[in-house]
């Protein structure tokens, strides 16, 4: 959709949903993977700097910028897990793409459900290079919010036709397979998380308590699986026991991040880890047997998100889901910002 200089497209939650179902859920992650992966093999161009973090007892608020040197993005993302019991989102954001040229902002967007997309469009390219060729049975620990979106993505990209699904909460369970029903999978409710990783090629784990938790242990896992660990993640939280990374082939975004918030905290930090887009531009091998334990350590990086918005800004060259926003001041002399709010004035009294 075009726009002039002076005012922004937004894309608000509601017409972010509506995108969504014009163009069908598990198309926009086709698309979104192809974005990242693009943006994973150009890596070395971009700023790169972990999230700026404001840490509190009850969760976290960050920024999460980037440029390309053409493009500036950033994120703001809050993780509250006790906010569920206030019936609020554990997970909210919003994003905005400026022109590095002019530092003017481009789009600006709800991110709450962009980001669940992106996420799970990014498990499924760490999946396509990490997990063992012809997977098809996924295991996915925590029924959350996030679920039906990472189930749909590793189906539509990885070709995964079921899914064992458990958490603490059965209602999350139920509430899951009510949504993914009809959509071409094979759902099995499981009363364990032992349960639910019998015969599975990929382990999604997304939990959010804030708190080291011992969701897998090391026992649970079997040769050849891959694990990606996507969980809410910040200093104090993990979902694995450590031995599993002791037995993995580690892989992650950016390693000064995923030191600080990822499942790699608990290692020293000099243990090894190999970053995935090395492996997508071919530099390093991914998975190096059928036997090999591969884990994606995931936790969200600024660049997915900056991949996230260059879609989106693409989509609405030919999608009506966006609105114009006064956003920024236009002064008929940049330099009389004043006489701009007195001439406002004028109009407002005559």
């Amino acid at each position: 959709m075009p726009h002039s200089l002076n005012t922004v497209p937004f894309v608000s939650v509601e017409n972010m949903m509506r995108l969504v179902l014009d163009k069908g859920v598990e198309t926009c992650m086709v698309e979104l993977a192809a974005y990242i992966e693009e943006d994973f093999r150009r890596w070395p161009l971009f700023d790169k700097t972990p999230r700026v973090a404001s840490h509190s007892s009850d969760g976290v608020i960050e920024l999460m910028p980037t440029s390309d040197g053409i493009d500036y993005g950033f994120k703001y993302v809050n993780g509250h897990p006790k906010n569920m019991k206030e019936g609020l989102q554990t997970v909210t954001a919003f994003g905005l793409l400026a022109s590095v040229d002019t530092g003017y902002p481009v789009l600006l967007t709800e991110m709450t459900v962009l980001t669940a997309l992106r996420t799970a469009a990014t498990s499924a390219v760490a999946s396509t290079y990490l997990a063992r060729p012809g997977a098809k049975v996924l295991a996915m620990i925590g029924n959350g919010a996030q679920s039906e979106f990472q189930a749909l993505a590793l189906k539509a990209i990885n070709g995964i036709d079921t899914v064992r699904l458990f958490d603490i909460d059965p209602a999350a369970t139920r509430k899951c397979i009510d949504n993914l029903t009809g959509r071409g999978l094979n759902l099995i409710a499981c009363a364990t998380a032992e349960d639910a990783l019998e015969g599975a090629d990929i382990v999604t784990t997304c939990t959010a308590d804030k708190q080291y938790a011992t969701i897998l242990t090391d026992n649970m896992i079997g040769s050849g699986i891959h694990i990606n660990a996507i969980g809410g993640d910040c200093p104090g939280k993990t979902e694995l026991h450590r031995d599993i990374l002791l037995r993995a082939d580690i892989f992650v975004e950016y390693p000064e991040q995923t030191r600080i918030e990822g499942e790699i905290q608990q290692l020293d930090p000099d243990h090894p880890v190999k970053e995935l887009w090395q492996v997508i531009t071919g530099q390093i091998p991914g998975r190096t047997g059928a036997d090999a334990i591969t884990l994606f350590d995931g936790v969200g990086f600024a660049i997915e998100d900056f991949s996230a918005l260059r879609w989106l800004r693409k989509t609405l060259e030919t999608s009506p889901r966006s609105v114009e926003l006064d956003l920024i001041a236009d002064p008929d002399d940049p330099r009389d910002l004043f006489g701009m709010v007195m001439r406002e004035q004028e109009r407002m009294a005559g």
